[in-house]
């Protein structure tokens, strides 16, 4: 009787493996869908907020019809779909293969924006000033890189509908990053590093002549220089601070007294 039942199990479970073979597999609605549909369906989950369904919906559209008129723009509205979902690697990622493949399209100037936007909205680079994190521990490559984009977008394509906003981006990403850079150069005067910091002030000087913080960047080195020995070069640098801070608010000589280090007057 054993047996029997062994052979009836082995062979419902045999019909049963069979059953699922013969059972039809999942159907892609979009497979007989011209690249027209296919494109408007695709624009219309990415109009609805539906972007992961729109980024399936434009890489079918890419691979079906590589040649096609709707290709480019579907490479285009792929990574302003992984933007706008927050997928910053991806969306930079797409965004940079359109720039190499295709430098001379009538739209590059619009992609190179988005390549900005995406770095700029970098919130770990971008709002650590808001939540008072230390920057010396973050790196501004974000912050950089949406600079050069934004650069390139401006010069050349002046005549752009996006270079005005990118003007105004990157004057603020000038702010951000001389802010990064004296803020830097304090952190290392803070741990007695005034070589360090003295070339990191230099450096702020040289790139960001324009920014507000020349002023503290002219003091770190004038202090940096003095606690080196280097008093001739110290000389100059408070010269010329003085020269062009005459009301600073900056104290004097209060980078000297370690009960009121000169950073927490600015």
């Amino acid at each position: 009787m054993r047996k029997y039942l062994t052979i009836l199990l082995a062979c419902i479970i045999a019909l049963s493996i069979s059953a699922c073979g013969l059972l039809p597999e999942k159907i892609d609605e979009t497979a007989s869908w011209p690249a027209g549909k296919l494109y408007r369906e695709a624009k219309e989950e990415l109009n609805s907020g539906n972007y992961e369904k729109a980024v399936e919906y434009f890489e079918k559209l890419e691979a079906r019809y590589p040649f096609g008129i709707y290709a480019q723009q579907a490479q285009m509205d792929i990574a302003y779909a992984y933007y706008r979902q927050n997928e910053q690697a991806q969306a930079l990622a797409a965004a940079e293969r359109f720039i190499k493949l295709h430098p001379n399209h009538p739209n590059i100037d619009y992609m190179y924006y988005l390549k900005g936007l995406i770095n700029f909205n970098d919130r770990l680079g971008l709002l650590n000033f808001a939540f008072r994190q230390d920057l010396s521990e973050r790196d501004p490559k974000a912050a950089q890189d949406a600079f050069d984009a934004f650069k390139v977008l401006v010069t050349r394509y002046p005549d752009s509908v996006y270079a005005k906003d990118a003007m105004l981006r990157m004057k603020y990403l000038v702010t951000m990053l001389a802010k990064y850079e004296i803020h830097v150069a304090k952190y290392y005067y803070r741990r007695g590093a005034y070589l360090a910091a003295a070339n990191r002030a230099q450096r702020t000087i040289k790139n960001y002549p324009e920014s507000h913080v020349v002023e503290e960047a002219l003091y770190i080195m004038a202090q940096s220089y003095k606690k080196l020995g280097l008093y001739d070069l110290s000389a100059d640098a408070e010269r010329v601070f003085k020269q062009n801070y005459p009301d600073s608010k900056i104290p004097y000589g209060a980078a000297d007294k370690k009960s009121d280090p000169w950073w927490q007057f600015w």
